[in-house]
């Protein structure tokens, strides 16, 4: 009799067991959706951005920047600025290593310059840039070669620019060049004349960048 009553508690409780399963399921299913309910919704994915991040109204950050550069050219290398000929007979009946035209540069400064002062609206596509560039040196090829530095130009090139999806920019350049000291008038027989490194002129220009080249720091 014992023995009996012994399995019969048994019986029910696997009976009680396996009942409850499907109420335990039931319950963290729930439990899950009540949870999934009550998170909070993920947030709409922002549209595409494209050039600079949005900023302060006025001078965000970085709104100036640039960099500055200054190179030296060996010996037999110097940049030739179109202001001398050179032609070798010119040269000597010019004086040779004496002669007075001697726009072969030696040393450039050089750097580029973009200034962007807002920060929101459309406007914060639109910037200013400046490319200068300063030749110093006093040399004739093949008959004198100094460390001079002398002024001879100033070259530069100015413009706006504006910032396009698709890491696009349209850009209004003007470049001009100006000559420094006696350059300034005519030196000598061997002097041509001309106005410098491709003169003045402007261009209207669309740049794409690739690659992660250039403005890195902006959302294209």
């Amino acid at each position: 009799m014992k023995i009996r009553m012994r399995e019969s508690v048994l019986l029910l409780c696997a009976l009680l067991a396996v009942a409850g399963i499907p109420a335990l399921a039931q319950d963290a299913r729930g439990t899950a959706e009540m949870a999934a309910a009550t998170a909070p919704a993920s947030p709409a994915p922002a549209g595409a951005s494209w050039g600079v991040p949005e900023g302060r109204t006025f001078f965000p950050h970085d709104w100036v920047r640039g960099y500055v550069d200054f190179g030296v050219a060996p010996p037999h290398n110097e940049p030739d600025l179109g202001r001398c000929s050179p032609v070798g007979s010119v040269i000597v009946s010019a004086g040779g290593a004496n002669s007075t035209c001697n726009a072969y540069a030696r040393y450039l400064w050089s750097g580029y310059l973009e200034v962007q002062p807002f920060g929101k609206t459309f406007a914060r596509h639109v910037f200013l840039f400046f490319t200068p560039t300063f030749s110093f040196g006093n040399n004739v090829p093949q008959f004198k070669y100094t460390a001079s530095m002398a002024p001879i130009a100033f070259e530069r090139s100015v413009g706006v620019a504006v910032e396009l999806p698709k890491n696009f920019e349209v850009r209004v350049t003007q470049h001009q060049v100006d000559w420094l000291g006696r350059y300034g008038k005519n030196v000598g027989p061997a002097d041509l004349g001309t106005s410098g490194p491709y003169g003045l002129y402007t261009t209207i220009a669309a740049r794409w960048y690739f690659g992660g080249y250039g403005r890195s720091r902006e959302g294209r």
